[in-house]
């Protein structure tokens, strides 16, 4: 009678152990691979003083490209003739969550609670903000796993020139072209999975039912997004290129970065870095402080990109990316709070999807 309390106690100690192992698997290729290689920090660090000015105000004048890139996006996916997404609305939603983004990485995770907020605030139903958040992720992410499988493939098969580490190519290549079917398979087996949640949770009791019954939309807003995002595609939505925008104006400020220290790798090379070496804002960590530029400095001195060039510019574009869209993304949060108060009041009373604030 007792073991049973025992079971979600020892999944979660399973959990943990595995988490740490990772982390810890990742620690040592760190300090095996990356830190023999800039163990000259110090005179490196000195170095970013002496950066070619002109190439870092086009790496500044690249990134606020990207920001633009994005905000074009949530305009295309949110607004709809009537409602509140303008496009000054898209910008001081767009510019918070990336802002909520850098206070906490987890994949975006920040930022998605701020746009879910501001939605709602803003008149959206919940399934049209559910639609449109997978929309959303779907085509953002759509670009970056299609990149990762398309230079991953390219570098492995020698059709792109540049090193071609397995690690670095051909596994990351798997992994996207397994997500892309994962995530295409959505279309056939979302009505499946929701009879099934539906079954689980008639058949459950008290929080398990709960926790079932919150399920059950989820496969079916997955297929509408995913539906929503190749309808965009399809209908040749303009504002599907800023989800193009984003990525490759944010991989054009680490060309720019890598260019006012010395040289950049091969084209191949520098965006299959950038998109290996980002996985690692998968991290729980503030703004991805640490783990996104070990991660981009790791992969860049795997495939063979001096060591100390590549902390220089890693650096430096961490730190346009970060503060770029941080700074002015800071203000527009207090903006868009100030918004979500006119928004109630204009409104009479604010509606409980509205209520609180992330």
């Amino acid at each position: 009678m007792n073991a049973a309390p025992d079971k979600p106690r020892s999944a979660k100690w399973r959990r943990r152990i595995v988490l740490s192992a990772l982390g810890g698997v990742a620690l040592i290729g760190f300090v095996w691979f990356v830190v023999p290689q800039i163990a000259d920090l110090g005179p490196t660090l000195r170095r970013l003083r002496g950066g070619d000015v002109w190439w870092l105000a086009l790496a500044i004048g690249l990134q606020a490209l990207s920001i633009g890139g994005d905000v074009a996006l949530f305009h295309g996916v949110f607004s709809r003739p009537g409602n509140r997404i303008t496009v000054q609305t898209s910008s001081t939603i767009a510019l918070a969550g990336t802002a909520a983004t850098k206070v906490l990485a987890t994949a975006g995770a920040g930022g998605i609670t701020l746009n879910v907020w501001a939605l709602r605030a803003a008149g959206l139903t919940d399934a049209e903000v559910a639609t449109g958040m997978v929309c959303l992720e779907v085509l953002s992410y759509g670009v970056y796993m299609a990149a990762l499988a398309g230079f991953g493939f390219g570098l492995w098969t020698g059709v792109l020139p540049g090193p071609a580490p397995v690690g670095l190519t051909l596994i990351p290549a798997l992994f996207a072209t397994a997500v892309i079917a994962l995530a295409l398979s959505t279309l056939v087996a979302a009505e499946p999975l929701e009879r099934f949640l539906s079954r689980r949770a008639a058949a459950s009791h008290g929080r398990i039912q709960r926790v079932w019954r919150a399920l059950v939309p989820v496969p079916r807003s997955l297929r509408q997004g995913l539906h929503a995002a190749i309808g965009m595609v399809k209908r040749h939505d303009r504002s599907r290129i800023g989800a193009l925008a984003g990525w490759a104006f944010d991989i054009a400020t680490l060309w720019a970065a890598f260019r006012a220290f010395g040289g950049a790798p091969p084209v191949a090379v520098l965006v299959m870095g950038y998109f290996v070496g980002t996985l690692a804002n998968a991290l729980p960590v503030p703004g991805g402080v640490g783990g996104v530029e070990g991660g981009l400095i790791g992969a860049f001195v795997a495939f063979g990109v001096p060591g100390s060039l590549a902390v220089l510019a890693v650096l430096a574009y961490r730190t346009i990316s970060y503060w770029l869209p941080a700074v002015p993304g800071a203000g527009e949060y207090l903006r868009l709070r100030h918004l979500v108060d006119r928004w109630r009041s204009g409104d009479g009373t604010a509606t409980p999807r509205a209520s609180g604030s992330p």
